[in-house]
């Protein structure tokens, strides 16, 4: 695999992050001229950044459990000897991947409601799943960052 494309794939949520922060700069800024230049306001603006936070969420969830540096308790466990240590560590991926498989699983009902019922977003008037659809997508992501973070710190826990 090509240089320049491994390191695409392991930064792909910052790619992702920062185009969708560009998105929502220009949107943000656009609405904010319109508000005070043209004393319009455009409506849909607010629907598209508080769902792109969202997005950004997950994303940055992603980032945090790939690079270890998500919140956590380690006082007790750090004191444990490391066979001890690593066997918590892969339990707490285990419980971390399994929310979030559960967020996937309830996020796709949510997905399938909404279409059934033909929910639609209030601001611009599109399916509403069209905006829910990225918490499941952006899940899976999270959930491979967590093994990939989990394997890396098992590794550490190893050579120290």
């Amino acid at each position: 695999m090509p240089k320049r494309f491994r390191g695409l794939i392991t930064h792909l949520e910052e790619v992702l992050c920062a185009v969708l922060f560009a998105i929502m700069s220009v949107i943000t800024c656009a609405n904010v001229f319109a508000r005070y230049l043209l004393k319009y306001s455009f409506a849909f603006t607010e629907e598209l950044v508080v769902s792109f936070f969202v997005w950004l969420t997950l994303l940055g969830a992603a980032i945090a459990f790939r690079e270890q540096s998500h919140l956590g308790f380690s006082f007790i466990v750090d004191r444990l000897p490391r066979r001890i240590q690593k066997i918590f560590l892969w339990l707490s991926a285990g419980l971390a991947a399994s929310l979030f498989s559960f967020l996937i699983y309830f996020s796709l009902r949510q997905i399938a409601e909404e279409i059934t019922l033909g929910i639609t977003s209030s601001g611009i008037g599109v399916p509403q799943w069209w905006y829910t659809i990225g918490v499941p997508l952006w899940s899976f992501p999270v959930i491979i960052r967590i093994f990939q973070g989990a394997h890396r710190a098992s590794h550490k826990m190893g050579r120290s």
